[in-house]
């Protein structure tokens, strides 16, 4: 069981076991898969279920007892306990055998009771993986981002570390003045800065990733951008979330039968056979046999059995109302997603566009930083204006891959 939760995971992913690199998502949710306790949980609560239907079978086969009770209430001096009720003594060494009758209906409601549960683990297991791939992967997207904030700002870093030098010997030719030239130094520092700061978060970000995915690791890796796709959409009773109600609702049935069959004639037959004797007379012909039925017929409760009917029908409107509560928001939930999908790609194409012609003014303000005919100003503000669309993008683009993992998780079978 649990090995399929895995392969459930990475092939979610299309990703193959065992071919995994360490920089990649499938692999931190590998990970997780393997390290989650709930899980585990999960499995073993399925098994402990199995054992409970064998114990339900075993418990309706012939019982065997073995039992001795032997008690001596001897006469001193004609003291003691009475005769006729301590009978001097009283040996009973007996083997029992039996068994309670029960009706097929009712065996197979007890059954179907431990079938439903099951069928209800699943369908938990199968949300707590997807709680799981929506919790891990959305932290890697988080990671991610701030692995390619800290490219972008390091790239930044290097181009004004290339320029330095030129501007500091233009400076001290007086071709540009030393005023500006401390302007540029300060955006220079004010960038070395953006660059450690980003390197921190990406650094934070990584170490909650290898946590939420249960690992202990403190080295940090370049992170692969994660290849997510929107998954065909699928009809709301096909959806998990639907199926818990849909079990929640056979559960609450087979319980409310179980109680009418809690009311139901109960039989029993034994046989037993042994010693009983006294020892008074003839002891040794004191070995024998009974056997008998007992019948338990329930009559009247205080109306006990109406209440529980009662209680299984509050559960049952309960169940209803957070069904139709989860229907009503389950297509607007996804519509408001798409249309939060539809605003990041537009302004993603926007920024891109803006970011051709940012990168272009660059790369003529740095070709006019030689001669001398750009201010030191304008070069600063055309990467100042770089860094923010550059920005907006790797904002917009982790938005996007967000929006895209909140989608498959309620996509998703």
């Amino acid at each position: 069981m649990f090995k399929k939760i895995l392969l459930f995971i990475v092939g979610s992913f299309g990703v193959a076991e065992g071919i995994c690199q360490q920089n990649t998502l499938a692999y931190f949710l590998e990970k997780a898969a393997q390290n989650s306790p709930l899980l585990k949980d999960y499995a073993n609560q399925v098994q402990s279920n199995y054992i409970d239907s064998s114990r339900i079978r075993a418990t309706y086969k012939p019982q065997v007892n073995a039992s001795s009770v032997n008690a001596y209430a001897p006469l001193i001096h004609g003291y003691g306990y009475d005769e006729a009720l301590s009978n001097i003594g009283n040996f009973n060494e007996l083997l029992t055998v039996s068994k309670q009758l029960v009706s097929k209906s009712n065996l197979d409601n007890q059954f179907n009771a431990i079938r439903l549960a099951n069928a209800s683990l699943e369908v938990l297991q199968k949300i707590s993986v997807k709680d799981l791939q929506k919790t891990v992967t959305a932290q890697y997207i988080t990671a991610y981002g701030s692995y390619q904030q800290y490219l972008y700002n390091n790239e930044v870093y290097r181009l004004l570390s290339g320029e330095d030098t030129l501007l500091k010997a233009l400076a001290r030719a007086n071709v540009y003045r030393q005023t500006d030239y401390l302007a540029f130094l300060v955006t220079l520092r004010q960038q070395e800065l953006l660059v450690k700061q980003a390197q921190t978060q990406f650094e934070n970000d990584y170490a909650q990733l290898n946590y939420l995915s249960g690992l202990f690791d403190t080295s940090f890796r370049p992170l692969t951008e994660p290849e997510l796709t929107i998954d065909k959409p699928i009809g709301i009773e096909e959806s998990v979330y639907y199926q818990k109600f849909s079990l929640d609702s056979l559960l609450l049935k087979n319980e409310d039968a179980r109680i009418d069959f809690s009311y139901k004639p109960k039989v029993n037959v034994y046989a037993d056979a042994g010693f009983v004797s006294s020892l008074q007379y003839l002891p040794y012909k004191n070995f024998g046999t009974s056997f008998g039925i007992t019948i338990s017929v329930p009559i009247y409760d205080g109306k006990q059995k109406k209440m529980q009917h009662d209680k299984i029908n509050l559960a049952e409107q309960t169940r209803k109302n957070y069904r139709d509560f989860f229907k009503s928001q389950y297509s607007q939930q996804v519509a408001q997603l798409l249309q939060q999908l539809e605003s990041a790609v537009e302004t993603i194409a926007l920024a891109k566009e803006q970011l051709t012609y940012s990168r272009g003014l660059i790369e003529a303000n740095g070709k006019l930083l030689v001669t001398g005919d750009v201010h030191i100003a304008d070069y600063i503000l055309a990467i100042n204006n770089y860094l923010a669309t550059r920005n907006i993008i790797t904002v917009n683009s982790i938005n996007r891959l967000q929006i895209i993992n909140q989608l498959n998780y309620w996509n998703k079978q």
